[in-house]
């Protein structure tokens, strides 16, 4: 036995070097793990303009000159939380726009509390995003907006454009949007109604735990996705820059918020068992959905090997939607390296800014 950490090392510095290696990784992990802090995230400065409920809304870098007259809104989905998009400077698509000159806000819904468990999509796309879109309008002194939504946040994007023809909406970017649900892949499974008891889970907890919803994503690749990030972790700890991304992202997937129970009906119901979004039969508040009633530009981008949003559930916007200027654009990662990580930052970032640069003049 080894009284010190110190005797430790000096009898490791005797071993062959592969095994020197090791230790030191296995050390490096073990620090990672134990006693490192979490990294900071969401530096890009920004200013609180407006707030509902739990939800703000974001103005970023209002001291720098905006060179894009027209400003663009993110939306993003009602579970994690949506620094995401604003991860790490040099890894955040809001930093990229914004030193681009694009006025970039963002809709942070906030944290659900159990008292907040009776809102639905209603809610959201009928109260939450008109009054942001509106307050961004006046704060930037714009004519028109873009929208941004990734994920959920896009999918909820599509049915508030639907519905708000009467709000000068010019364009819209989809990030890894689900919209057909016809095929969603093992979520099918998981979720058919004949062995899914929706509407009990929801009268029993009323708010849906982040964890469970964040064990159904990784079940969808188990061994990946629960044991890969460790394993990863333990081949690479000699890496800075790698177990600097690691804790970013693993901060980012532990930090998730409850789902209001009456939207996770509908979200389950009316889109994953039932389908309706993309077959015209999805009713807000009475209203009819169609997507066809889109006009304005979209960019809808999917990616290849993302296993959440499949591809076959994103493209098929494309013939519904009445826009005449409409691209779609597949990416080679996975639903969440489409927004961070070296192929977001050299393929993502710069697609994004030159589409709204081009397509706000």
């Amino acid at each position: 036995m080894y009284s010190s950490a110190r005797e430790l090392d000096n009898w490791v510095d005797q071993l062959p070097e592969e095994y020197q290696n090791g230790y030191r990784r296995l050390k490096r992990m073990t620090e990672v793990l134990t006693t490192e802090a979490e990294p900071q995230v969401g530096q890009t400065p920004k200013e609180v303009i407006w707030t509902k409920n739990k939800t703000k809304l974001y103005r970023y870098q209002p001291a720098v000159k905006k060179t894009n007259k027209v400003p663009i809104l993110m939306i993003y989905a009602l579970i994690n939380k949506p620094y995401i998009l604003d991860l790490y400077p040099g890894n955040s698509l809001i930093e990229h726009l914004t030193n681009q000159g694009h006025d970039v806000y963002l809709l942070d819904w906030g944290t659900f509390g159990y008292e907040d468990r009776h809102l639905k999509f209603d809610n959201f796309i009928l109260d939450y995003i008109p009054r942001a879109v509106k307050k961004v309008l006046r704060t930037s002194e714009a004519s028109e907006i873009s929208l941004l939504g990734y994920c959920m946040g896009g999918t909820m994007t599509s049915i508030f454009a639907a519905l708000h023809q009467d709000l000068p909406i010019r364009n819209l970017i989809f990030m890894t949007s689900p919209f057909d649900f016809a095929d969603a892949g093992l979520y099918s499974n998981f979720l058919d109604k004949r062995y899914f008891n929706l509407d009990k889970l929801v009268d029993t907890l009323g708010l849906i735990p982040h964890d469970m919803i964040d064990f159904g994503n990784k079940l969808l690749n188990p061994i990946a996705n629960i044991y890969g990030p460790y394993v990863g972790l333990a081949n690479r700890a000699d890496n800075d820059a790698f177990v600097h991304n690691w804790k970013l992202m693993q901060k980012w997937l532990n930090d998730g918020i409850p789902f209001p129970g009456e939207a996770y009906r509908q979200w389950i119901r009316e889109f994953y068992q039932e389908n309706k979004l993309i077959n015209d039969e999805l009713y807000i508040r009475g209203r009819k959905v169609e997507l066809g009633k889109i006009t304005a530009n979209v960019l809808n981008i999917a990616a290849k090997r993302d296993n959440i949003a499949n591809p076959i559930q994103i493209e098929p916007l494309m013939d519904k939607i009445s826009s005449k200027d409409k691209t779609y654009h597949l990416m080679d990662t996975g639903h969440v390296s489409v927004v961070v990580g070296r192929k977001a930052v050299n393929e993502l970032y710069p697609l994004v800014d030159n589409w709204l640069t081009s397509h706000s003049k």
